[in-house]
């Protein structure tokens, strides 16, 4: 065994002697809690706009030297800090927030613990200047000497921060350069931001401007000001309420997702929250429309009673536990699925002629307008199954009903393919009004690949075999629902029960949720103390290995809601004869043909992304289409 290098330390051995135990100095303690509390100088951004909004302020300006770590001062017009009180808000412990357990148990204020006053004063220079609303004058507290004196100000608070860490200067040098911690700053400041639009907020660096968001009608405006107007344009709103919970906000579409998950906000009773339930429930939405390992982009509240949720789980508070976090987990994960679901080809528009800003992509709860000659929507029950995917590509004469499909083909939920038969064909399409179809009227097909369409903001192009894989995929999805009974995903019984040598905690989940797994179309039993026997798997995935699925299952249940994980393996079936249904690339369509699969598009939900998450169709403006030819110039 080689020896240490003489540079380096020697390894912290006890020395045999007894230490005696004592109480650690008031200053000792206060500053061990700014190292939980105070990171860096966004952290003190965020504890000290955290106690604006709770007093009810209008206004927030921060100013900062040095990235904040010169000084910090955060001013806001609130209700204010009576002369009385002033000392003792600088103390350890001590807050207006809450006064009893009962209070702990529904915190529904931004600050709660008492510690961030304090535990800043013991690390920096720091100074509170407040006026209360009933008060004649306003008064200073000196956070080092203890004097209050008065002064003049308006109604409202400032607090001021100077030499962050200068009491404790190892940990000042493991700040970062002035820019990257004012960038630190200005986020700390936009996720307050994007929490109150009622709010106005100002940040000033070294004397300059650097950001400002005015009082904002809603939240749509607010996010527009802080991130543009592309920004809603590329997002869709949800708006979805279960029982205790409802979820808000704006979710962008596939197509504006990003290499880095740098824009995604999630707030619980407006607080900014970091939480592995909301991470999942959020990936679990988008699995089906994004492609590869792009990043959504949203900015999401999630309303419940603050009994449910437990926010002294950090003292950073920007982490949460809910009572019932599978409640939670279907609330944002269906929210947010049913926000994506409707086509944004039912309400595209391309560029605003009038401002020239991006139109919205969606409008929601609006469908589509039919077309007077549009193929009528095919309802998925058990006498029509795969095979009228065909019918969209008519290739012989209408069969007999007799020739029709039929179920038996031993697959639950799904009828054998037949031959197809024609659907009723479209009329002409010449003299239409192009708003009827928002995907607008096939042109021609290209090296049998896309289809081009013209509508009113200018060219439509279709990758037709995406297009309709998405069509074929999401039909087989509502087939397979359609099948289920009660809600319950259908099961098969294994003639040979499946066991595996399971964990401890895979055998407490499995008898913790022995009511749950049923419903997944699951049968897992104890076989022995370690030994779990899968007896009974989902009829669609009859033919997939047992253990594998029970393992990933009861993993999913340990955490999060493991309906997920069916579903994923069913989507993956249903995504692999969707691909092999739909029209492959150089298959010649008529133009009969080319507007039908437009119309079914317009109908189809999430069929702006094929499958695999990429998108199926592209709009050219007809301005985009002018610059390209530099016409206007």
């Amino acid at each position: 065994m080689s020896a240490l290098p003489s540079s380096l330390p020697p390894p912290a051995q006890g020395d045999g002697a007894r230490r005696p135990i004592r109480e650690l100095p008031d200053e000792l303690i206060s500053q061990i809690a700014a190292g939980e509390v105070v990171e860096r100088p966004a952290s003190v951004v965020r504890e000290l706009v955290d106690n604006a909004l709770d007093a009810g302020a209008t206004q927030v300006t921060v100013r900062l030297l040095a990235g904040g770590v010169r000084l910090i001062s955060v001013e806001d017009d609130g209700i204010g800090i009576p002369r009385e009180e002033l000392p003792i808000a600088l103390r350890r412990h001590a807050t207006s927030k809450i006064a009893s357990l009962d209070d702990l148990e529904a915190v529904g204020t931004m600050g709660f613990r008492g510690e961030a006053l304090a535990a800043i004063n013991a690390i920096a220079d720091m100074s509170v200047l407040s006026r209360h609303a009933d008060a004649d004058s306003a008064w200073l507290l000196d956070g080092r000497t203890g004097e209050l004196r008065p002064v003049a100000r308006s109604r409202g608070t400032t607090v001021e921060v100077r030499e962050l860490f200068y009491a404790t200067p190892a940990r000042r040098k493991f700040l970062k350069t002035d820019a990257t911690e004012l960038a630190h700053c200005l986020e700390a400041v936009r996720r307050h931001a994007l929490a109150r639009p009622d709010v106005g907020f100002a940040v000033w660096h070294e004397g300059k401007l650097v950001e400002q968001w005015r009082p904002a009608a809603d939240t749509a405006r607010r996010l527009a000001d802080v991130f543009g107007d592309e920004f809603v344009a590329q997002s869709v709103p949800v708006e979805h309420g279960v029982g205790p919970v409802r979820v808000s906000g704006y979710a962008g579409v596939p197509d504006a997702a990003r290499s880095r998950g740098d824009q995604q906000y999630f707030y619980v009773n407006g607080r900014f929250v970091r939480d592995k339930v909301l991470a999942h429930a959020v990936r679990s939405a988008y699995e089906d429309v994004l492609h590869g390992q792009r990043q959504p982009v949203f900015a999401l509240h999630l309303a419940i009673d603050p009994a449910r949720v437990d926010v002294n789980v950090h003292p950073t508070k920007i982490e949460v536990r809910f009572r019932d976090g599978r409640e939670v987990h279907q609330a944002v994960r269906h929210a947010i699925e049913n926000a994506l679901a409707a086509p944004r080809a039912g309400g595209a528009t391309a560029t605003d002629a009038a401002t020239g800003r991006p139109a919205p992509l969606f409008k929601p709860n609006v469908p589509p307008t039919p077309a007077p000659w549009a193929q009528p929507a095919i309802n998925f029950v058990a006498e029509r199954g795969v095979g009228d995917m065909a019918a969209m590509w008519p290739t012989a004469p209408a069969p007999a009903a007799a020739n029709r499909p039929q179920p038996g083909d031993g697959r639950p939920g799904f009828a054998a393919p037949a031959a197809p038969f024609v659907a009723p064909q479209p009329a002409a399409a010449a003299g239409a009004p192009d708003d009827a179809w928002p995907l607008g009227r096939a042109l021609a097909q290209l090296h049998g690949i896309y289809i081009l369409a013209e509508n009113s903001q200018g060219l439509v192009i279709v990758d037709m075999h995406a297009a309709h894989e998405r069509i074929v995929y999401e039909r087989l999805k509502a087939q397979l629902d359609g099948a289920a009974d009660g809600g319950k995903t259908a099961s098969q019984p294994l003639l040979i029960p499946a066991t595996f040598a399971a964990t401890p905690q895979e055998v407490a989940t499995a008898e913790a949720c022995a009511e749950v797994l049923p419903t997944l179309g699951l049968e897992i039993t104890p076989f022995s103390p370690r030994t779990l026997a899968v007896r009974a798997v989902p009829s669609s995935l009859a033919d997939g290995d047992p253990v594998e699925l029970a393992r990933s299952v009861l993993a999913e249940l340990a955490q999060h809601d493991a309906s997920t994980v069916v579903q994923r393996a069913q989507n993956e079936l249903l995504g692999t004869m969707a691909c092999h249904g739909a029209v492959r690339a150089n298959r010649r369509l008529t133009l009969e043909e080319m507007n039908a699969l437009l119309r079914q598009m317009e109908a189809t939900e999430r069929s702006d992304q094929c499958n695999h998450g990429r998108p199926t169709w592209r709009q050219l403006s007809v301005r985009e289409l002018d610059a390209l030819f530099l016409r206007g110039r």
